[in-house]
């Protein structure tokens, strides 16, 4: 059985006890790895919660039909093979002999169950299969996932789902995930992946051990792997640097120079997928956190979004905040992903005055105050980040009230709609623009399981007319044009103010071997200690 506690894993107090731990314990052996990361994961459900700390790290416990490779590419995993049923979906070929960490044998029946709770209410991942319209099992190891329309990324779209054992699920009272609350699956887990969960301290640390009963070659020679949440950017170089930590992932901008430079140490630099963007309260009738302008919403007018993008210095950013360790975006996506749109890559440029006029013009010629939220754990800089836009803002006539809070207490704000304005990094799990569309730019809709994302309540009818288009459209180049169009609607409507493409940075001791994929998942299955 797995060792947990059933602590709350208060962060504040789970990152001292890190950083006491850092400066008490014995440098690991040649086969252990511990690593840091600002974000403890939610919750070791992989179906409860939608967001790269949790997925990433369970991508090392539980697997799914397909995965990734180390160039980001789709490849079978708990499925074999698989082939499409004319236009009506997909079956999978399902891998025999392969057992979960508590030695069940994984089957058909596994898939279904994991099917329908990922795809329920209670998940957070239900939108990965809005385009389903039935599963059924064929045999023991066959399964098709019948889809509403053609869908040819399907595949690609659901390489983050993981299955869970239906009988270990049902056993423990976890057929249902939970986000906000727990279940047994919360500390607990059982999947088929190389890693088992060896002990599990929220806020504190989480210890993974190899599995050796995992069904592929191989590739590592770690013994042990504890992961260790610092928020404190300095506490986590000074463990890397005094040798009690392997690897920190991000390396702070302003210690790129430092890591690169120490003997012993070794700077993984790259760029990830994720796109960090500004969000608005589109769907609130009035501003939450205004004084002065309490009865109404100036967001829900294109100018005053346009001024916001207008008075948003997005290269000085770049330049000063991520110390040049960054590219701007221009949409949601970053041109390195599948339907980039190179029609709607020109940015609304960096014009203070022109800000200032669209402001006027849009009734509010003396500015306005408004609520800006923004999590201080959860990217690059983040809090820094929101303070220097606070103060571009401001020069502009629009007052920011900055509220910056661990990502713990930044998505339950989120979801519950307390923001006027509010930070968010996307990084699409497809690697294909669609995915954004889908998450962040479609109207909310939980029956289809839509626009999950959608936290300002953003809606257009010729979006959400597209997307379904989108998904089932076979030929190439009549889907590149629709997701262009799309790209076009978003800029031009201000959906969101893309900001930058977030570097990725991780040090590590020079011994470490790793493999840094661009959705900045840790696959400890690819890494050595020498």
């Amino acid at each position: 059985m797995t060792k947990s506690s059933r602590r709350a894993g208060h962060v504040a107090a789970g990152f001292t006890l890190a950083a006491a731990l850092l400066s008490s314990v014995s440098v690991a052996s040649a086969a252990e790895l511990r690593w840091s990361s600002p974000t403890d994961p939610q919750t070791m459900d992989p179906h409860a919660v939608s967001s790269a700390p949790v997925l990433g790290f369970l991508n090392n416990v539980y697997e799914g039909l397909v995965r990734r490779d180390k160039n980001m590419a789709i490849e079978g995993s708990l499925a074999e093979s698989w082939e499409p049923l004319g236009e009506d979906g997909w079956r999978f070929k399902l891998r025999e002999g392969v057992k979960f960490h508590d030695g069940a044998d994984f089957t058909a029946e596994d898939v279904l169950f994991s099917y329908e709770r990922a795809s329920s209410e209670a998940s957070d991942v239900s939108s990965w299969f809005a385009p389903v319209k039935e599963v059924k099992i064929v045999d023991d190891y066959t399964v098709d996932f019948l889809t509403h329309a053609p869908n040819p990324i399907f595949p690609d779209s659901i390489a983050n789902f993981m299955i869970l054992d239906k009988g270990w699920a049902e056993a423990n009272g976890a057929e249902l995930p939970a986000r906000d609350t727990e279940t047994y699956a919360t500390l607990n887990t059982n999947g088929t992946g190389p890693f088992k969960l060896a002990s599990r301290e929220p806020g504190v640390e989480t210890v993974l051990e190899p599995f050796d009963g995992w069904w592929d070659e191989k590739q590592h020679n770690l013994t042990k792997a504890t992961f260790l949440p610092i928020a404190n950017p300095a506490t986590a170089v000074s463990g890397l640097l005094s040798g009690q930590v392997d690897l920190i992932e991000p390396v702070p901008v302003q210690d790129v120079s430092r890591i690169e430079d120490q003997d012993g140490l070794t700077l993984h630099r790259g760029i990830e997928a994720r796109v960090i963007m500004l969000g608005f309260a589109h769907g609130h009738d009035a501003l939450k956190y205004s004084k002065e302008t309490a009865d109404k919403n100036p967001f829900q007018d294109v100018k005053v979004r346009t001024a916001v993008q207008k008075a948003i210095n997005a290269e000085a950013l770049v330049d000063k905040i991520m110390r040049g360790n960054a590219e701007v975006a221009s949409q949601l996506v970053s041109p390195q992903m599948k339907g980039y749109s190179a029609a709607a890559s020109e940015r609304i440029g960096y014009d203070p005055e022109g800000a200032k006029a669209l402001l006027a013009e849009a009734g509010y010629p003396d500015g306005f105050s408004f609520g800006l939220k923004c999590p201080n754990d959860r990217y690059i800089n983040d809090e820094a980040l929101c303070k220097a836009m606070a103060a571009l803002l401001t020069q502009s006539g629009m007052k920011a009230n900055l509220n910056a809070m661990p990502v713990r207490t930044y998505w339950p704000e989120l979801r519950a709609g307390n923001f006027d304005m509010y930070l968010l990094g996307w990084s699409p799990g497809t690697f294909d623009a669609e995915h954004p569309v889908r998450f962040l730019v479609t109207t909310k809709n939980d029956e289809k399981k839509l626009g999950s994302w959608n936290f300002g309540g953003y809606s257009n009818a010729r979006v959400d007319e597209l997307l379904p288009q989108i998904q089932r459209e076979i030929d190439p180049e009549k889907r590149q044009a629709m997701l262009e169009e799309v790209a076009t609607i978003v800029r031009d409507d201000v959906v969101y103010v893309p900001l930058h493409i977030q570097p990725l940075l991780w040090g590590s001791k020079s011994n470490i071997d790793l493999t840094q994929r661009a959705d900045n998942f840790l696959m400890l299955r690819w890494v050595t200690v020498n």
